[in-house]
């Protein structure tokens, strides 16, 4: 059973973030990581690969640079069979989303397991414009999930708390805390992601999201009260700004 992990590199949380004249964050000096649902979402997938080494492999799955290539290394570390990293930057997340269905239509994947979203856009659309684009059903976020042959228990938070259910496979999942404890790999680990392979995969699509400008509207704050039966005053002045 092929699982498919599709990690994003984010910025740890403990750096210090800046701006670039062209309001962009500076990324310069800044410490990346995997996305920390992503490692929740890889632990839970090592797990089951240790119960049963025999039963399933794992692929990590990147867009991004070569700047990236150290963090994919770790994934190996960690327990991964091989990954594949698409050779672009990643842009928005339905670029991300067609890279990922390209693949699996080419590479037959049983699961797809992400986070539930990445830290730095928090946008939590990838799994969902994955799962439309290869026709397949997705939850998110799952808090547990147990594979039995093709059928997936897992439990899936809601809005009243959480639910138990079962679904076969092929699935995208996108995964949170408790599903599995983060891992730290071992120095065996370590030397044989030495020798893992890293298949570099061309982009097969450009983004449709092009950067021109952003502005911000600097305006006097008037710090008014009003009372709820003083509402129409509000709604005057409001008039009085729009024809101004």
């Amino acid at each position: 059973m092929k699982i498919l992990v599709c990690i994003s590199v984010v910025p740890d949380t403990t750096s210090k973030i800046s701006l670039s004249s062209n309001n962009f964050v500076n990324l310069d000096g800044l410490t990346f990581i995997t996305g920390p649902y992503e490692d929740y979402a890889l632990s839970r997938a090592i797990e089951m690969k240790e119960s049963n080494p025999d039963k399933f492999e794992i692929i990590i799955f990147h867009v991004g640079t070569s700047t990236s290539e150290a963090i994919i290394r770790k994934c190996l570390a960690l327990g991964a069979d091989s990954a594949v990293r698409v050779d672009t930057f990643a842009n928005d997340s339905f670029q991300v989303a067609q890279e990922i269905a390209s693949y699996v239509r080419e590479n037959p994947i049983d699961l797809i397991l992400m986070g539930k979203e990445s830290i730095d856009y928090n946008c939590g659309l990838v799994h969902h414009f994955t799962a439309g684009l290869l026709g397949w059903t997705n939850f998110n976020p799952v808090l547990a999930l147990d594979l039995t042959d093709s059928i997936a228990n897992i439990k899936v938070e809601s809005a009243n708390g959480s639910v138990n259910l079962s679904a076969e496979l092929p699935l995208v999942l996108g995964c949170q805390e408790p599903i599995a404890e983060w891992k730290i790999p071992s120095m065996r680990g370590i030397m044989a992601a030495r020798t893992k392979e890293i298949v570099i995969r061309p982009s097969q699509f450009a983004t449709g999201i092009h950067y021109e400008k952003d502005e911000v509207n600097e305006q006097k704050r008037k710090g008014i009260m009003f009372k709820r039966e003083n509402l129409n005053d509000l709604i005057d002045i409001i008039k009085k700004e729009a024809k101004s």
